[in-house]
């Protein structure tokens, strides 16, 4: 009786592992510097194309939707927002440009249910992740 009095209270079962999941993501974002902040957002971005991957190969259309939605909104509401357009010079625009067509690559992905387009534009951020993270150890040694 009282195992179940516990799972009624918290849910069902898998929710107690999400939720651990909520809270250290949360944990991690509340407790990042500006610099994690972005790292973040590739990883976030990457995990949600490889889902759509996923998604696409099981003819999953819904999670393929939410999935390619979800790495849409990290481009648009979060790498592209985050550019300084007026003080970044030429590299915040090549960044702007680069977000933009992302953007539209990946809702012709979504439209065509196309893997080669996911593809394209895993290939297009991971070097922009690999150089974010190279730089890491600058940015944390640099004083405030």
């Amino acid at each position: 009786m009282f195992s179940s009095q516990l799972t009624s209270a918290f849910g069902r079962p898998g929710g107690m592992a999400h939720a651990y999941r909520q809270i250290g993501v949360e944990t991690s974002v509340d407790s990042a510097s500006p610099h994690q902040l972005i790292s973040l957002l590739f990883d976030g971005y990457m995990d949600a194309l490889t889902l759509a991957r996923g998604a696409m190969r099981q003819g999953q259309i819904e999670a393929k939707g939410k999935a390619i939605g979800r790495a849409a909104r990290i481009v648009e509401e979060g790498l592209k927002a985050s550019l300084n357009l007026s003080g970044g010079g030429q590299l915040a625009q090549d960044l702007h440009a680069l977000y933009e067509y992302l953007t539209t690559r990946l809702t012709l992905a979504n439209l065509r249910n196309d893997e080669s387009i996911v593809d394209e534009c895993i290939r297009l951020v991971e070097p922009l992740r690999q150089a974010w993270r190279d730089i890491g150890y600058q940015v944390a040694a640099r004083p405030n």
